[in-house]
């Protein structure tokens, strides 16, 4: 009884303040600028099923793309595991499920044990490859400090909820010989049914009892822990990569996204339309991004998703002859931007936050000029993204804040947009540009 209740009372606060954490994630995300999505519904289903939950395009990179798989698809079926721990807790009723599955029921728990000790040899694997073998994409200046040490906290995590599996279930095959009463019969399961006698054979059944409960708690401790450590982690891209999927922009990778008011400017220009005078004391627009907020909710979305795998950066051509640029970190810094503000306006009243947000700080504190000049708009990194983010959205709406907004720029770009503006031609000429039609 006493297990019980405490099981309601950790369960409920750790959903509790679980929801209050993705509340806030949404509540960041929505800070972002409209955007109408559209698009056909079919289109976006099969992004789900094959980039989202089919992990399409990670097996461009087929080793690694495997080994996460193993890790991937083990975490969804151990909730079939979780489910029946939950029921455990609640109902005191211990394997409820395996006296009415019977042979079904060896065979799905047999299965998560074999894609477990999968897991397990991957995530050695991942371990190894960020701490010894040290492979580039993982070891770039913005993954320093933090990033990495986020990357393998999730790893750790992994090893201690495999270990709990194999704890719990080892020491359960032992016990269901020595008190079937209260430990129902789960068949020799495939790895537990060798590991268990090998690790807990000579112990006494009082230890194998509190060992199991040890496994039994672990396992629920730690996805607990994982549910709430989601939010402040690169891994939150588990919940939000479906989303980030389904809501992609469909449109052709190359196409820009056209900005009307300076379309109708350049037409008008070029003699195309009436030009038309702006009415009296109406304030000039801003054009693109100057914070996160004058990003789309898309655009904060996909920082929110970004796993940090740096295949973006590993594909950018910018990056790898040497430039500033990593499309990576402009993700990353978006998403700390937005963590910073959510933090402040968490302090503040509610006319604070009625009130434009301004604490004299924007996103080109974090991002530069150079980052964002380096850009050869070639959409390398949109291709290379396994969830299907664009980093190339907000790196051109902070360069048209630069350049339309603040009037600033490469000092080898100003002639131009100056001599188009005020001729229409990219080269500065004497004559007119369609001077050569009255010829």
């Amino acid at each position: 009884m006493i297990q019980q209740v405490l099981f309601i009372v950790v369960t409920i606060v750790a959903f509790g303040w679980a929801i209050k954490q993705f509340g806030r994630i949404r509540s960041n995300i929505k800070l972002g600028a409209p955007e109408t999505i559209s698009g056909d519904t079919g289109t976006r289903w099969k992004n789900v099923l094959l980039v989202a939950f089919g992990q399409q395009k990670m097996f461009a990179q087929w080793k690694p793309a495997l080994l996460h798989f193993f890790i991937y698809s083990a975490f969804l079926l151990t909730q079939v595991e979780l489910i029946e721990i939950l029921i455990d807790g609640f109902t005191g009723q211990h394997r409820m499920f395996a006296p009415l599955l019977g042979g079904f029921y060896t065979f799905v728990i047999s299965f998560i044990e074999i894609l477990s000790l999968l897991a397990l040899i991957a995530t050695v694997v991942f371990i190894l490859r960020r701490t010894i073998f040290k492979r580039d994409r993982f070891n770039k200046p913005e993954m320093k400090g933090w990033p990495s040490k986020d990357g393998l906290l999730i790893l750790a995590g992994e090893v201690v909820l495999i270990a709990a599996i194999f704890t719990m279930n080892g020491t359960d095959i032992l016990l269901q010989e020595l008190d079937p009463e209260h430990f129902p019969d789960t068949g020799n399961l495939a790895v537990s049914s060798i590991l268990g006698p090998a690790l807990f054979g000579s112990l006494s059944q009082n230890t194998l009892v509190i060992l199991e409960r040890v496994g039994w708690w672990l396992h629920l401790l730690t996805v607990y822990a994982f549910l709430n450590y989601l939010p402040i982690s690169k891994h939150l891209h588990i919940a939000l990569a479906f989303p980030n999927a389904y809501f992609s922009r469909l449109r052709p990778r190359g196409e820009m996204e056209n900005m009307p008011d300076i379309m109708n400017e350049v037409k008008s220009m070029m003699g195309l339309i009436e030009e038309e005078e702006p009415p009296e004391g109406e304030e000039l627009p801003e054009f693109g991004a100057k914070d996160v907020f004058d990003l789309s909710w898309k655009t904060l979305l996909d920082a929110y998703s970004c796993t940090e795998c740096g295949r973006c950066t590993a594909a950018c051509p910018a990056n790898l002859t040497g430039k500033k640029l990593s499309p990576r970190k402009v993700m990353m810094d978006i998403r700390d931007r937005l963590e910073v503000v959510s933090t402040t306006r968490a302090s503040q009243s509610a006319e604070q936050k009625a009130a434009p947000y301004d604490d004299g700080k924007s996103l080109f504190d974090s991002i530069t000029p150079e980052e964002l000049h380096a850009c050869t708009a070639c959409q390398a990194c949109v291709e290379a993204c396994p969830v299907l983010i664009n980093p190339l959205e907000p790196i051109l709406a902070m360069r048209r804040y630069e350049v339309l907004t603040e009037s600033s720029g490469p000092s080898d770009w100003i002639p131009m947009f100056n001599s188009i503006e005020n001729s229409g031609a990219v080269w500065q000429v004497g004559d007119a540009r369609d001077a050569w039609t009255k010829d």
